[in-house]
């Protein structure tokens, strides 16, 4: 059982305590607006450091060879900046009697189960109630394409696409590495998530400065993407109108076709279980870029009830992994 003796190293049991009591508080509250609009979200404060580094340091003067050095600083910078607070929040919480609750709220704000359902959600209601103008101003603010570029279908697409991509961003790989290294491993995660968000584009400003922070990206993914898949295709098995085999097929032979070692996992997952093409050429910052298709077989003209199909696999898919957490806690505290 749980000793709660607030020292500050947690057993691995009551890590999974905290873990789960997080990812239910997310899936509660969300991103507790009421707080967030008084003081700075902690993504928000590490946003304003990496585009202070990137404003000093990426300088279109310099040498590749010398952003390529500007960009590890800056990711060494970050990452232990975030580490530090990620220990010192986890001694504060620790160390104060009964507040052991702090360290819950941390993992819960920076989780993003509700937020997402919420803003993927939202581009089904925009197509809806507002046209394909609306439901393109909601897609923009969850996936980086030209927004303009896209038909209905399009739209619908790369909403199916931000879903499944950020399962793993937002919710497996969070969980993963708060389950491994604790609130530090947390916070590096999401600075490092941050940091590729940001800064690791395959474009002329960032192809140097971010390299450092795109691939210290892809190593942290690697397994949570591969875990985000597999929960995905878990979930198809569910849902009446989701395909489970599918799902692990085209995940095995197409994931590989995407531009990210990583994304590709639950995207094509998503893919195979909802009988969809993903991903395919694309307009960024107004050039077409030539992407494969994932899920080659399957249709191209989605529509909004795809949005909801996705949905409900994302959601099934948050249980279960919330599930797992609980079991394996119960498991070993026994």
């Amino acid at each position: 059982m749980l000793s709660f003796c607030f020292a500050f190293d947690l057993s691995w049991q009551e890590r999974l305590f905290f873990l789960a009591m997080g990812l239910l508080l997310d899936s509660i509250v969300g991103e507790i607006p009421w707080l967030f609009t008084r003081v700075p979200h902690p993504v928000v404060m590490v946003g304003r450091l990496i585009t202070t580094f990137d404003t000093v340091m990426n300088s279109p003067w310099c040498h590749a060879a010398s952003l390529r050095w500007r960009g590890v600083f800056t990711v060494i910078v970050i990452i232990g900046a975030a580490a530090v607070t990620g220990i010192g929040g986890h001694w504060l919480a620790m160390t104060i009697p009964c507040a052991w609750g702090l360290e819950v709220l941390f993992i819960g704000v920076l989780l993003a189960q509700r937020s997402l359902y919420q803003h993927v959600s939202a581009v089904a209601h925009g197509l809806v109630h507002g046209g394909l103008q609306e439901g393109r101003l909601k897609v923009a603010k969850i996936c980086g394409r030209d927004p303009n570029s896209l038909n209905e279908a399009g739209v619908v697409r790369s909403a199916i696409e931000s879903c499944a991509e950020n399962f793993n961003d937002g919710v497996i790989a969070p969980t993963f590495w708060y389950s491994v290294c604790g609130l530090p491993g947390l916070c590096v995660y999401k600075a490092t998530s941050t940091l590729d968000s940001m800064i690791g584009h395959c474009n002329e400003r960032y192809l140097a400065f971010g390299f450092a922070a795109a691939r210290f990206d892809d190593v942290l993914n690697w397994i949570p993407a591969r875990l985000s898949g597999l929960l995905i295709a878990g979930a198809a098995l569910f849902i009446p109108t989701a395909r489970p085999l599918k799902a692990l097929t085209t995940m095995v032979r197409d994931a590989r076709k995407h531009r990210s070692p990583n994304a590709g996992w639950p995207e094509a997952a998503m893919a195979g279980a909802l009988g969809l093409s993903l991903a395919g050429p694309r307009f960024y910052s107004g050039k077409r870029v030539a992407d494969a298709w994932i899920g080659a077989n399957g249709l191209e003209e989605a529509a909004v009830c795809d949005i909801r199909r996705a949905l409900h696999v994302f959601v099934l898919a948050c249980v279960m992994n919330t599930m797992t957490v609980l079991v394996v806690f119960f498991i070993f505290s026994f």
